[in-house]
């Protein structure tokens, strides 16, 4: 009986090495890699469109990760998108989630959290289950009144000078209680933080 086919896993980036350094990661994890430089090729290519996986760069040439991730949903292309970006672009963190991104991760991260993450999407594991969403909510709990409308602002987006202005306290004071956040939600990046508080608040 032959053995089942390892998962193909598609990584779409404009960043040579970034291709380089993630085909090079998921083949010594077993997978299958099919790699693109960008969002146009990875459509056009017929081998892509049996993907187990996508990990998906934010901002690049041409059409963007955001783009491609409307283009697959407009077609109907179930395919568990994994974003990754240098920029830390939290509205973009927020808009990729609530289209039904499985994750979005900030570079540069960590490749065991990577394939983590790829393993669950690989294996159709459910974004979010409500043991998950309880121990956000939970933690969301914790937060003191100010924390709160730091970590909202945050989710909207704002800059930290932006929430010091609309909240008239200082930066400094901003930057404390997002740090308070992070630490009581057991996130380490603006990113996860984002994650952490729409599965608190039952948007994902």
């Amino acid at each position: 009986m032959n053995a089942p086919e390892a998962p193909l896993v598609c990584v779409v980036d404009d960043d040579d090495a970034m291709r380089d350094s993630l085909r090079w990661l998921l083949a010594s994890a077993g997978y299958r890699t099919a790699v693109y430089p960008s969002a146009e090729r990875f459509l056009a290519c017929q081998r892509a469109q049996r993907a187990t996986c996508l990990v998906l760069d934010v901002r690049m040439q041409g059409m963007t990760g955001l783009e491609l991730q409307q283009e697959l949903n407009r077609s109907g292309r179930a395919i568990p998108i994994i974003f990754i970006t240098g920029h830390g672009d939290v509205p973009m963190a927020v808009n990729a989630l609530k289209n039904g991104a499985f994750h979005f991760l900030e570079k540069p991260f960590d490749d065991a959290q990577l394939l983590a993450l790829i393993e669950q999407a690989a294996a159709g594991a459910p974004k979010l289950d409500d043991a998950q969403r309880c121990r956000a909510a939970a933690r969301l709990a914790t937060l003191t009144q100010r924390e709160r409308e730091v970590l909202d602002l945050v989710v909207n987006g704002r800059k930290n000078k932006q929430i010091a202005e609309e909240l008239g306290i200082s930066v400094k004071t901003v930057e404390a209680h997002r740090a308070h956040a992070m630490e009581k939600m057991g996130v380490g990046s603006v990113a996860e933080l984002v994650h952490a508080s729409l599965t608190g608040k039952g948007a994902r």
